[in-house]
């Protein structure tokens, strides 16, 4: 575990960021820190008596900080940092430092292309269920516990594991859960056997006395464990209850939750998982009911950047409202996501009435004149 007792974090309003500086004030240390802008979690860790400045400037770090936590979005060359510098206070990146943590606790990580924001959640919820007093780091805001922190007293964690950029690899899991693999970030994967072997080489970090729980009947799933020193539980038969979520898609995160919990405590009874998964409300923006506009139309928000992932949230729309007409406001996310899958993006968006493509959303990257909305608009 991280010793420094004041922490200062820039990128605090980040979803991994902001669970990470809740963490650290949960567990009794001096937590501030930055962002360039108000956010729902800036909101959220200010409730929580976690001071924020919006807006980076090297006076916001107080003189006592004893460790800066940036998040990778945050460039060396960012005045927060180089200050830092000047006062030879120590760096560390947010994955980093959630690797300490997971070195010193006992960890489940979540992981997988789809579908590992709601497994985690749903994973915390069994397991605050059953009394295990989980902490808990996950992806977005779980509507069961208004936070994407869950403050557990004991030593086990559950955390999102994110593959991009090998983030994965800074874990130290006993339990690891792999929903399902498929490629993405072509920023930094050039193919879908270079995201596997980061995948394995989580599997192989995995100890004999751990367990992975997976699809081993998925031969892109199959070939990462093939070096595994853990058992493999297969998670696709195990039975769950019909959920107030939609989907089969998560009817499956909902199995993968329940066995990895059961992994963890053998003699957990399915009263506690069931009863968990019924309960379970979601997450900030996983296909979240937002209102409805003037003329009567129902709204939802949903975070889907992936064509597997639209495909599988228009059709699970259209199977639950059959009589409406499917309506989607579809904003890209990264120039080299669109680009990679244009035409997978442009069959999945097919499945909806009317698509209307916002401008791409850049995030880290520069604009690339190649690829558009409207050039996938017309694809």
């Amino acid at each position: 575990m991280i010793r420094a007792e004041h922490i200062y974090f820039v990128g605090i309003g980040g979803i991994g960021m902001s669970a990470l500086a809740q963490l650290f004030k949960h567990k009794g240390k001096s937590v501030s820190g930055s962002d360039r802008e108000e956010s729902p979690t800036t909101a959220l860790l200010a409730e929580k008596g976690i001071s924020v400045c919006i807006g980076h400037d090297r006076c916001n770090i107080p003189a006592d900080t004893e460790l800066l936590i940036y998040s990778d979005a945050v460039p060396a060359d960012n005045t927060e940092r180089v200050r830092a510098r000047e006062m030879n206070i120590p760096q560390t990146s947010y994955f980093e430092a959630l690797g300490k943590v997971s070195a010193s606790m006992r960890t489940i990580a979540v992981s997988g292309t789809h579908g590992k924001t709601t497994t985690t959640g749903m994973l915390a919820a069994i397991l605050q269920a059953a009394e295990k007093e989980p902490t808990a780091i996950v992806g977005s805001i779980v509507s069961d516990f208004g936070s994407n922190f869950l403050p557990g007293s004991g030593e086990l964690l559950v955390v999102e594991a994110c593959e991009y950029r090998e983030h994965l690899l800074e874990l130290s899991p006993e339990i690891l859960v792999i929903t399902n693999i498929e490629l993405d970030h072509t920023d930094f994967f050039p193919s879908l056997s270079a995201l596997q072997q980061t995948f394995s080489a989580a599997v192989e970090r995995v100890p004999e006395h751990g367990v992975i729980v997976a699809n081993p009947s998925d031969p892109v799933v199959a070939a990462v464990l093939l070096n595994a020193k853990a058992p493999i539980l297969d998670y696709t038969s195990a039975t769950v209850p019909k959920l107030e979520l939609l989907g089969e898609f998560n009817a499956m995160n909902a199995r993968a939750a329940k066995v990895a919990a059961r992994a963890a405590f053998p003699h957990l009874q399915e009263e506690y998982t069931d009863k968990a998964l019924l309960n379970f409300k979601g997450s900030w923006r996983r296909f979240e009911y937002k209102g409805e506009t003037p003329n009567g139309a129902l709204v939802y928000d949903d975070y889907a950047h992936h064509p597997t992932a639209v495909e599988k949230t228009i059709l699970a729309a259209r199977e639950k409202f059959p009589d409406k007409r499917i309506v989607v406001a579809f904003h890209p996310h990264l120039y080299s996501r669109t680009k990679s899958f244009l035409h997978e993006f442009a069959a999945a968006l097919a499945k909806a009435d009317l698509a209307l493509v916002a401008p791409i959303y850049a995030a880290r990257e520069k604009p690339d004149p190649a690829v558009s909305n409207h050039a996938l608009a017309s694809a």
